[in-house]
């Protein structure tokens, strides 16, 4: 997704180098053919503008290995090595025949000003320009070549520091396209860890529940075999345990889906919960709706659901056959449900301390569901009665 676009600027940049190489061989070259080639320079003039050349042909020439083998590249060697030539090619070009070789200290102003250190930049321009000056001292060159030269070469040095400028914003962009990439990716794999928390969370939930009031079906078929002996009343509790465990099944195999999909409003929902636990556990239950109802996010009304179902198999477990409230507020904030029933005399409380029927999460499951999407659980005995206030915000 995001290779592509940085390989093509890997392309790009080693293109510019080979253009830049071939442009600094392409230089020296010509300097030395439009010095020498119809030169007429002679004695010391012709001596000079010889060194500089020299000078700056092996200094090119330096520069180009290092560039080929950045292992024995040495920073200050290139400098110190830009550094002379450029005052040896700015002092031979005010020769009367040595124009030509400014060329040397253009492309040195140009390299330093490319350069990491702004220092080095400054100083080899400097020298190339104290060059230029004392050349035009010596040998009295004209105004024009005096002034025109150092101008061109303050041109070659801010020119080095743009392309500096570029290079460095190249690499900050390519870094943070890095960073880009790797954040996308960490909020994908978040994404999934989150998305397999949820569904194990549901799926636990789901399975806690069925599977805690198929063990109170079962405790109550023990008691009838065991106390009573009656076998019509064991066969009948038999076959309710064996409808909750399919019931339990097919809820287990949607608890994933309703992570995705829409649910059934909440009303609903707890409606069929009330009917649900009032044929299994004979118990009564009375179901109010206050506020003005509105539909919620799945998260919310999952969790609501949930926890309604793990209070109520806590109470078929600690409080059998006891009543059992429950209230359903809409409110300006948000959602507030409270589960209530009649403590047994002794009991401290079905659930308590966020305990489950099968010493698993329970209601501390259910808690730290709600917590995730900014609701609360309580769950603690008062007034001879037990009970479960569950909120979610609006």
């Amino acid at each position: 997704m995001v290779s592509p676009p940085r390989e093509v600027s890997a392309q790009t940049e080693s293109m510019l180098h080979a253009l830049t190489w071939l442009f600094r061989a392409g230089g020296a070259v010509l300097i030395g053919v439009a010095t020498f080639g119809n030169s007429a320079a002679s004695g010391r003039d012709l001596v000079i503008e010889m060194v500089a050349f020299a000078i700056g042909a092996v200094v090119v020439a330096y520069w180009l290995v290092t560039d080929l083998r950045p292992e024995h590249r040495q920073p200050r060697v290139l400098a110190g090595a830009l550094i002379v030539m450029a005052a040896a090619s700015g002092f031979a070009s005010m020769g009367a025949h040595g124009g030509p070789l400014i060329g040397f200290a253009f492309m040195a102003a140009i390299g330093a000003g490319a350069g990491s250190s702004l220092l080095t930049g400054c100083v080899t321009t400097a020298i190339a320009l104290v060059g230029v000056e004392a050349g035009a001292l010596v040998t009295g060159a004209s105004a024009t070549s005096a002034l025109g030269f150092p101008l061109l070469l303050i041109v070659a040095f801010v020119s080095g520091r743009n392309r500096a400028a570029y290079r460095r914003q190249a690499e900050q962009s390519a870094a943070l396209v890095t960073q880009m990439e790797q954040l996308r990716a960490e909020q994908r794999r978040a994404a999934v860890l989150e998305e397999r928390t949820r569904i194990a969370r549901e799926i636990h939930d789901v399975l806690a529940h069925s599977l805690g009031a198929l063990g109170i079906q079962l405790q109550a078929v023990h008691a009838v075999l065991g106390e009573q002996g009656d076998a019509g009343r064991a066969l009948s509790l038999l076959g309710q345990a064996q409808r909750m465990a399919k019931d339990g099944l097919a809820e287990t195999r949607r608890a994933v889906h309703a992570l995705r999909a829409d649910t059934s409003g909440l009303d609903e929902e707890l409606a069929a919960l009330v009917d649900t636990h009032r044929s299994r556990h004979h118990a009564a239950v009375s179901f109010r709706v206050g506020g003005q109802p509105r539909p919620l996010p799945p998260e919310a009304t999952v969790a609501l659901i949930r926890t309604a179902q793990e209070a109520l198999v806590n109470t078929a477990k600690h409080a059998p056959a006891q009543p059992v409230d429950i209230g359903l507020h809409y409110g300006e904030d948000g959602v507030q449900m409270i589960i209530s029933n009649p403590l047994p005399p002794g009991s401290p409380g079905p659930g308590a301390a966020f305990g489950t029927v099968n010493g698993g999460y329970g209601l501390t499951g259910m808690r730290e569901r709600l917590l995730l999407i900014g609701g609360s659980l309580t769950a603690a005995p008062g007034d001879g009665r037990w009970t479960v206030t569950a909120q979610v915000p609006r």
